[in-house]
């Protein structure tokens, strides 16, 4: 199998990719054509069936698995796939797991140092709340390890929630050794628990689509009311820091304009808020190198607000 992210300008493409979107359109002349999305492991690249009536296309959804025909052009600078045939596949044809893409961290290895941290928790409290979602609760410790963090902008794959959500508690760990006042067992029940509403906001893969609650709620809301439902649960969880604790959750994107319903307004919440943004943007600036063979510049990109490059240093 060739994976998208082999492909280059000028190859032709020829095997079985998973048809993750699909749409109809109409040209400024009123031929109608598809906008397809082809994912496998690696990535994903827009695919265009100009003909959708040709005989050598055939009739296909959204998440079937297809093999296609056509070549690899550049628009706009990026990959894009002409389609001219495609042939619907059936179970056995191919591998599922060459078609999700997947943490290069070990994803077991991820959680049982998530669960350290857990374990190093001193207030009961707060160890108690955790246990409640990251010992006791297997339906949720499946989604969380399954969910990505983002339908697209950064860890969009298998075990991406894991690994934002480690990598943010990390930075709060080491924000602790550097700024003494924080409240560690707080920062990093915190960080732990920060982004927990995306298993609700967004669907598991093939997916990786808003649910219905995500898009009426999103992922903040919906972290804090997941919260608030275990700490309801234990007796005499102190009402200060359940306060605190869900302060930090729904202030932790920073700003108004981020979507944040709240401005942080405790150290911990700032610290919460700069870790998240820290690990969202470092792992968005990798991804963006990762997946690009150019060198130089890499062009305007909107997160960033900025012309981007590697750096010349090897």
């Amino acid at each position: 199998m060739k994976f998208i992210k082999e492909y280059k300008e000028g190859d032709k493409i020829f095997d079985i990719y998973l048809c993750k979107h699909k749409q109809s359109a109409v040209t400024k002349n009123g031929k109608p054509y598809d906008n397809l999305i082809l994912q496998d492991k690696t990535g994903t690249i827009d695919a265009k069936v100009w003909d959708p009536n040709s005989a050598g296309i055939a009739e296909f959804d959204a998440l079937d698995y297809i093999e296609v025909h056509g070549d690899i052009t550049s628009f706009q600078g990026a990959l894009q796939a002409n389609i001219k045939r495609i042939r619907k596949c059936q179970e056995g044809e191919f591998d599922p797991a060459n078609y999700l893409p997947v943490s290069k961290f070990p994803i077991e290895d991820m959680y049982e140092e998530l669960l350290i941290y857990i374990e190093e928790i001193e207030n009961p409290y707060l160890q108690q709340l955790l246990k409640a979602f990251f010992v006791e609760d297997q339906e949720f410790i499946s989604r969380f390890k399954k969910s990505s963090a983002a339908k697209t902008v950064h860890h969009g794959f298998v075990g991406g929630l894991l690994q934002h959500t480690l990598s943010v508690v990390r930075l709060c760990d080491y924000y602790c050794k550097a700024y003494p006042l924080l409240k560690k067992d707080l920062l990093i029940s915190a960080a732990i628990c920060h982004d927990i509403g995306k298993v609700r906001e967004i669907s598991l893969f093939p997916q990786n689509d808003y649910t219905e609650e995500g898009q009426f709620l999103g992922h903040i809301v919906i972290g804090s009311e997941m919260v608030a439902e275990k700490i309801s649960k234990i007796d005499g969880f102190p009402v200060l820091l359940a306060r605190e604790l869900k302060h930090c959750i729904l202030a932790h994107h920073g700003e108004y304009e981020f979507g944040s319903p709240k401005k942080p307004a405790i150290m911990e919440a700032v610290a919460l808020s700069y870790a998240d943004n820290t690990d969202a943007k470092l792992e968005t600036f990798t991804e963006i190198l990762e997946n690009t063979t150019d060198t130089g510049w890499l062009g305007f990109n909107r997160l960033f607000d900025s012309n981007l490059r590697e750096t010349g240093l090897g």
